[in-house]
């Protein structure tokens, strides 16, 4: 199991934000193990009630208007918009119900990879929060988990990847990610390295 390194600051839970990404039955049904991909997120869910961290749930899904505004010229989308995938509405595309949102959860639904999409309100949102350290778990590590930390990276968050509720339909997609990209710009972490980073005294 991967965790964190000895080198890794402390977690202000008051100024992070726990982003759970496209933990949805669509997206759910590509990738290994989804029961305990789901099992880690509700555990890292909980530690971010518990220590009053804020909670974002990102989803991707298309009205019909988003579907009909995709270029032919976007390889990945094209496709998703021509044969009517990931329909807004439809029980596919909604935050698997293990995951309990909260009215003050901010709700993110998204119509490409990154949660910084140009579609979505996350930047104002966090701002707003004053959240400075953002954790990350999702699915996929090259999809929106990827392109999440690339944009926020440029924003100047401190990041942490949550590598055992993260995960990718190709497992050695996901090993390159964790172990070769992804430290260049976040620190990795396991869930159960949550309550360390964040206890008082810590780093």
């Amino acid at each position: 199991m991967t965790t964190v390194t000895e080198t890794a600051p402390a977690i202000d839970p008051a100024r992070t934000a726990l982003l759970l990404m496209d933990f949805q039955p669509a997206v759910l049904g590509a990738v290994p193990d989804p029961e305990g991909l789901l099992a880690r997120a509700g555990e890292a869910l909980a530690w971010a009630r518990a220590h009053g961290a804020h909670v974002v749930l990102v989803r991707v899904a298309f009205a019909e208007a988003d579907l009909a505004a995709v270029p032919a010229r976007n390889k990945a989308f094209a496709r998703v918009a021509e044969a009517g995938y990931l329909a807004d509405g439809h029980p596919a595309t909604a935050v698997h119900e293990s995951l309990e949102t909260r009215e003050d959860d901010v709700t993110v639904r998204k119509t490409r990879f990154g949660a910084f999409a140009s579609d979505t309100d996350l930047r104002a949102e966090l701002r707003a929060r004053g959240v400075d350290t953002l954790v990350l778990a999702g699915l996929s590590t090259s999809g929106v988990v990827l392109t999440t930390l690339r944009q926020a990276a440029d924003e100047d968050y401190r990041l942490f990847v949550l590598a055992d509720a993260t995960a990718d339909p190709d497992p050695e997609v996901h090993r390159v990610l964790m172990e070769k990209v992804f430290p260049r710009q976040a620190w990795i972490a396991a869930t159960a390295d949550l309550a360390t980073l964040s206890a008082p005294g810590s780093r």
